[in-house]
């Protein structure tokens, strides 16, 4: 095989694309769609309370269109990370929406799953007997323990490209993975096929954030790369995007701290010696990409419990007297609270928007400006407590006099009624940790089944 198309229609399954966009892609006959459908980006809460962050009928949107295109070619689906967190609930909840999709179109398909859910007894065995571990750089978490893993409601272990490619090699119509390498659905194929790890694992970088890559970048549009023999190709599916030398390069900057290391399980695609040019028509060509085998294959677990409940307020201010105040006054409420209700069983957060906010203490620029916005939370492991603090600081505060004060109607402004909002359960992560594993398959459950 000379070469292989690859279509990527977005960036997340559920941000949705333009059906034009994904007809011109559909023209240039690709050999696969691969899309990917998770991130850590929106933090612990999806993996640990088991549901999606995009909306079922996004979802069900993107899956119709890109299931019908599949049948319609004959080529493959790939689905990485399913349903946003890709444990076990949402693999199932994906999985339901392609049912859905399937008998919509009057098909019945083969669907390889990839399950990636980490036992915790089983893991507690590992640790026992001494596997190796070590938490991620900059997680500032502690080493792997009992504890660590015991107190998480859910643990999934981010498995790379082999699975998907196994799968693949077996001849199925749709591949749904749980938890994995984002460039894992893109990669799949082409090593199945026998096209150079590196350059594989390059291209599916670029393709699995969709058209990001290309001017003016989207994360809700899509990409084609045409891998072939010591090199590959992308270009935008939009005309009104182009794919140029800067924006492609640039991508490996995108959520790395090293821009010239891919990491998958097993080995990492070498771009120091990557070189770009433009291909005319808003098209890069890359070369130079390489595969480096590592010999310890390490994959990274991702493990979530539960931290208690979040109530929320947010208010702001205009007063140069409070905002001159703030830091002061906030302390002042903190401390009429404790003295009302104690301390050691919840936690306050303030963020002052227009001061810091964004950036906190790394702020570069630290000006205010002529208002603030300010949101504060308060989480504790009982419900009633975390209203009870939110109501006591947001009142405190309210009403909290300095000298100089010019009225007594109220410190604050509140945007919403009520103003103390209940955000629900609040999870953290309690796993966030590289782990050995002596075969690409140890972290992965594969089954086949039927839909439609």
């Amino acid at each position: 095989m000379a070469e292989m198309r690859i279509l990527s229609p977005t960036a997340i399954l559920g941000y949705g694309f333009p059906l034009e966009s994904l007809n011109r892609g559909l023209r240039d006959e690709p050999d696969v769609i691969a899309v990917d459908a998770g991130s850590t980006d929106p933090g612990p809460y999806y993996l640990g309370e088991g549901v999606p962050f995009v909306s079922e009928e996004a979802v069900e949107r993107d899956l119709y269109h890109l299931l019908r295109a599949s049948l319609e070619r004959g080529v493959p689906l790939v689905i990485g990370s399913a349903g946003g967190a890709g444990a076990g609930p949402h693999v199932d909840w994906a999985l339901r929406i392609l049912g859905r999709a399937a008998e919509r179109l009057g098909a019945r398909i083969r669907v390889g799953v990839i399950r990636s859910d980490v036992s915790r007894e089983a893991l507690v065995e590992r640790i026992r007997g001494g596997a190796y571990s070590e938490a991620v750089a900059g997680s500032g978490l502690p080493p792997l323990s009992e504890e660590l893993v015991r107190g998480s409601v859910r643990i999934v272990a981010q498995v790379g490209v082999e699975p998907f490619a196994r799968l693949l090699g077996e001849g199925v119509d749709v591949v749904v993975g749980g938890r994995s390498v984002d460039v894992a659905p893109f990669a799949a194929l082409p090593w199945l096929r026998g096209f150079d790890k590196g350059l594989a694992v390059h291209i599916a970088k670029i393709l699995e954030c969709g058209a990001l890559a290309a001017e003016p970048g989207s994360g809700s549009d899509g990409m084609m790369g045409i891998l072939r023999r010591g090199e590959f190709e992308v270009y935008p599916l939009s005309p009104a995007r182009k794919a140029t030398v800067e924006s492609v390069a640039e991508h490996a900057l995108y959520e790395r701290a090293d821009p010239f290391r891919e990491y998958v399980p097993g080995g990492y695609a070498d771009l120091s010696n990557a070189s770009y040019e433009p291909a005319g028509e808003g098209r890069v060509i890359v070369r130079g990409s390489r595969w480096v085998p590592l010999e310890r294959r390490l994959v990274k677990l991702e493990g979530a419990r539960l931290a208690g409940h979040r109530y929320i307020v947010v208010a702001g201010s205009r007063d140069p007297g409070f905002i001159g105040r703030l830091d002061s006054l906030v302390g002042k409420a903190l401390r009429t609270v404790e003295s009302l209700v104690g301390a050691g069983d919840y936690r306050v957060y303030f963020r002052v928007y227009g001061r810091n906010g964004v950036m906190g203490p790394r702020e570069p620029s630290p000006e205010p400006g002529h208002e603030v916005g300010l949101v504060f939370e308060v989480v504790s492991a009982s419900k009633m407590r975390a209203k009870t603090v939110a109501g006591l600081v947001r009142s405190t505060l309210l009403h909290l006099g300095w000298e100089g004060r010019k009225t007594t109607a109220g410190n604050l402004a509140f945007p919403f009624s009520p103003s103390d909002i209940y955000a629900g359960r609040v999870y953290e992560w309690s796993i966030w940790h590289l782990i050995e594993e002596g075969d690409p398959l140890e972290n992965a459950r594969l089954e086949i089944v039927g839909a439609g």
